[in-house]
Formats: C-alpha cells, sequence, structure tokens
C-alpha cells in the first residue's frame, strides 16, 4: 500500500535541496564579507563615491566618473535626453555616449576599449578615459584593491590610449 501524500508536500523542497542551498548561500555570504571593493586616490588622496569603482573578473577597472572629475578639478555635464557625457578640463573636451564606443576628444573621433555605463546612477568608466581625457597616469593594483589616479606624469591631455 501506497503513503498517503498530503498536496503540499509534494511542493516542500527536498532536504537535500535546501541544505545545498544553505551551504551555497553560506560560502557566498564569506566570499562577500571578506571582499573588499577596490579604493580609488587621485594624486595620493583617497576619493569616496557612492558608487565604488567596478573590478571586472578580467581585472579591468572602471571608476565613477563624476568623482574622479571633481577630484581634478574638471567640469562634467550629463544630457540625460541623448545620455550625453561632456568632460571638459582646461582646453580639453571629451564627449561620449553611455553605451557607445565612439566619442570625441577635441573634435578628433576616437573608439574607446570599453563603453561607459551607469550603475546607480553614476556613470562608470574605464581607467583609459580617464587617462586620454586627463593626461593622467593610471594604475590598477590587484593585490592591495586599489586604482591610483597620479597627474603629475608625462602624458599629455588628449594623447594617452584607453587601453588600461
Amino acid at each position: 500500500m501506497r503513503s498517503a501524500k498530503t498536496p503540499n508536500s509534494q511542493l516542500l523542497p527536498s532536504r537535500r535541496l535546501v541544505v545545498g542551498t544553505l551551504v551555497i548561500a553560506s560560502v557566498a555570504s564569506l566570499v562577500m564579507a571578506f571582499s573588499r571593493p577596490a579604493s580609488l586616490t587621485v594624486d595620493g588622496q583617497r576619493i569616496s563615491s557612492d558608487v565604488p569603482p567596478v573590478v571586472t573578473q578580467a581585472h579591468e577597472a572602471f571608476v565613477p566618473l563624476r568623482a574622479v572629475a571633481t577630484a581634478l578639478g574638471a567640469d562634467l555635464s550629463y544630457d540625460a535626453k541623448n545620455d550625453t557625457i561632456e568632460l571638459a578640463r582646461g582646453s580639453d573636451v571629451l564627449r561620449m555616449r553611455l553605451g557607445d564606443t565612439h566619442a570625441t576628444m577635441n573634435g578628433k573621433k576616437v573608439t574607446l576599449r570599453r563603453a561607459p555605463f551607469e550603475v546607480r546612477g553614476r556613470t562608470m568608466v574605464a581607467l583609459g578615459v580617464i587617462a586620454r581625457a586627463f593626461g593622467s597616469r593610471v594604475s590598477y593594483d590587484r593585490q592591495r584593491a586599489n586604482i591610483d589616479v597620479i597627474t603629475s606624469g608625462p602624458n599629455e591631455p588628449g594623447s594617452a590610449g584607453d587601453s588600461q
């Protein structure tokens, strides 16, 4: 004779599924608890932003554009209607659009390796965009989880690639 199962008992997850889910969730929680977002410094000064830098699994670093632009004394404007971003510092002007790798630097067409994107309302750009727009040296130290932007360097504004 078959044991009588209630209709609801077939809808409940198995004990094995529940234990497996708990183990996976616990491991994910531990990884998140011990991981830390990359820190961002501009000329040695730590920069804080409501959206931290993003580092991909391929170790590409993206920084919040407004936080870096402000720290470097640049003017930043955003046209929400067209998703257009204009970054100006001195006589250099970089124009780009969210989601588009085509941009202009001082009126000349340039191609970005990675398109700008948005995270929680903040425009994120690859480190190379910062190097190109500001003539800065940029680096990402994986061991220390630190992104450095250094303005006193040999790069001329508008001449650096955005290959980082």
